[in-house]
């Protein structure tokens, strides 16, 4: 499944004004400014280029994909979806059957100088295609420093077949465009088999920030490097004749050739159709990107060079945009925290906090041998399910909204459904009937029953986290003491590379503390949580019913039946007791007044969504 929702450890929500610094520069045309640089922090290290595979939807990565790519559309802090008409034009031929064409434009190009065009778009639809998905692939599996060690099996499995580890749903999403699309140079029709809802969402510039020319040349090294347009086309003709020995290695390609943590040596690892390309890279440590001089279609950055730091504690990324280390911060805020920017405000330092487009939630594992797992139980799946309900009922949400969240926020209440954001349609009738209030209140006494009804003593639950973020310590600190009382014995299973682990070390934690970060506002994203196949599925949740109800929604139109469709996948969430959650999230973004023009966003990438208009204090035209 394509929509995806990003696992994360921060989101801003936009603020309705911002006193922004700035001085009676005299008016210029927008241009990149010679030798100006800034430098920004976020909280986890950058891994992977390509965000569109199952091991790679990360935040920390897709924030420096959007900074490098452009596309059709992007979402302002309102949140509201704005048409970008100078990379493209989006036209809706037709809608029954629903019919759209894409035509980029003439100007967009990868930072190599190859124009991009449907063959690009063509590489993403084949990628989430359930029929150009071939053969039977290994899952992985990994050791203690989350190493794959079958490494060599998945790829032989993936060289005999097609592979391109996206986590593609049969019949959702983009596996409803069941024909070829048209390609016609800088044109891309598609035609759905069936009414979409969140057609609009899809073809994001995220989804479609992979070369098909660059993808190629990494598939097939010295073979097509020196021409571009030969390495579209075979791609081009491979699909229209399925030749899987060809695509094989091109999927192969896709899902591992863009993995790096440090400068890639292959210039097509880090191509570029937006306004910054990755020019220099060390792990666990920084990014750089470069603006492009040829960048046209778009807005002009401003900045020459733009380093992402990634500093993990919040309160040294604060220290650090004290002392003119780093231009822009943004984190989870404490009681602390917000104290020591109040305190920064006489040196030159802004912030702006409020709700984020991320929730806080709780998820169980059930296919990784554990506690959960109905196969510890000789495959007795109602066995698993009682102990999971046993450890939801443990979860002290209250408490973690009042000791941790109500001090930053006093309004702050119990998040109360996985599908529908607080306050919108749907959300309350959702709550009423999904019974997501049976986790409302801490139950001991039920869990220990329920416990005992399972025939299951003093059972073992791994907790996955942030280790070095504050707040989740403490979450985790009321969950273990709660759990405890139970007859939970818990063991801390925090890490420095929590987003990591969650994907590549299954069978090393039972339980993970993190937030999901939204990513469009279409309701259809969540099912890429809870299907069977999705892409956000790293627990084995696996119900046929929820799998069919999100295909039934991608097929409505009818607003009611559509909130019917999401109160029906929320309530088998609960029934199955695999995840539940907690709050909203607080959220805090501070900047120095040595920068212009920073607009917290909602929904990803964040501060990031900008970039372009961030500009040196005084070398614009002040904002109006």
């Amino acid at each position: 499944m394509n929509t995806k929702r990003l696992i994360a450890a921060v989101a801003a929500i936009g603020v309705s004004a911002l006193v922004l610094a700035g001085c009676s520069a005299p008016q210029r045309d927008p241009e990149i400014v010679a030798g100006s640089q800034i430098t920004v922090a976020w909280n986890d290290p950058f891994f992977a280029y390509n965000g569109n595979t199952t091991e790679n939807n990360a935040t920390a990565n897709n924030n420096i994909v959007k900074v490098a790519s452009s596309g059709f559309f992007h979402y302002d802090p309102t949140p509201a979806r704005v048409y970008d008409e100078q990379f493209g034009k989006v036209e809706k031929l037709s809608d029954s059957p629903l019919t759209i064409k894409y035509t980029i434009n003439d100007a967009v190009k990868w930072s190599d100088g190859t124009p991009m065009d449907a063959a690009d778009m063509l590489l993403y639809w084949a990628s989430q295609s359930v029929a150009y998905s071939q053969g039977d692939i290994p899952e992985a599996e990994y050791d203690a420093d989350g190493n794959v060690t079958n490494q060599a099996a998945i790829d032989a499995a993936a060289d005999k077949g097609v592979f391109w580890g996206t986590g593609s749903s049969p019949d959702r999403s983009i596996d409803l465009i069941k024909d070829i699309p048209t390609i016609d140079g800088k044109s891309f029709t598609v035609t759905y088999s069936q009414p979409y809802p969140d057609w609009e969402d899809e073809f994001s510039s995220d989804k479609t920030a992979i070369s098909a020319h660059g993808t190629v040349q990494l598939a097939f090294p010295g073979q097509y490097d020196n021409d571009a347009q030969k390495a579209k086309d075979a791609f081009v003709q491979a699909v229209k004749d399925k030749d899987w020995a060809f695509l094989g290695k091109v999927a192969t390609a896709y899902r591992t050739g863009y993995n790096y943590k440090d400068m890639p040596s292959k210039p097509q690892q880090t191509l570029s159709n937006g306004p910054y390309v990755i020019t220099d890279l060390k792990a666990d440590q920084y990014v750089t990107l470069s603006a492009r001089e040829d960048f046209t279609w778009g807005t002009k950055p401003k900045y020459e060079k733009v380093t992402v730091r990634f500093i993990a504690d919040p309160q040294a990324q604060i220290q650090a945009l004290e002392n003119g280390e780093v231009q822009i911060v943004s984190g989870q805020p404490t009681v602390d925290i917000l104290q020591q920017l109040e305190n920064a405000k006489g040196k030159g330092i802004q912030f702006a906090s409020n709700l984020q487009g991320t929730y806080e939630h709780v998820d169980l594992q059930v296919g990784n041998g554990g506690v959960f797992d109905p196969a510890t139980y000789g495959g007795d799946a109602e066995k698993a399910r009682k102990v999971r309900e046993a450890f939801l009922l443990t979860i002290p949400r209250q408490e973690i909204v009042d000791k941790l969240i109500k001090p930053l926020m006093p309004d702050a209440v119990l998040r109360e459904s996985h599908i529908f954001i607080p306050g919108a349609e749907g959300y309350d009738a959702a709550k009423a009937a999904s019974g997501v209030t049976l986790y409302d209140t801490v139950d001991i006494a039920k869990a220990q029953a329920l416990l005992a009804e399972a025939g299951v003593t003093n059972p073992t639950v791994r907790i996955l986290t942030a280790k070095t973020n504050t707040r989740r310590q403490n979450e985790l600190a009321l969950m273990t003491e709660s759990a405890k009382s139970a007859g939970f014995n818990v063991v801390d299973a925090s890490s420095t590379e929590w987003s990591k682990d969650l994907t590549t070390k299954k069978d090393q934690y039972d339980a993970a503390i993190f937030g999901w970060q939204s990513t469009a506002l279409g309701h259809g994203e969540s099912g890429p949580n809870y299907t069977s196949k999705g892409i956000n599925n790293h627990f084995g949740w696996n119900d046929p019913k929820m799998d069919e109800l999100f295909q039934e929604y991608d097929r409505t139109v009818d607003p009611a039946r559509q909130q019917e469709i999401l109160i029906q996948a929320e309530t088998i969430i609960y029934q199955q007791a695999w995840s539940v959650p907690i709050y909203q999230f607080p959220g805090v973004t501070a900047w120095s007044d040595q920068v212009e023009n920073v607009k917290p966003g909602f929904l990803s990438p964040d501060y990031f969504w900008n970039v372009t208009e961030w500009a040196p204090a005084g070398s614009t035209q002040p904002t109006k």
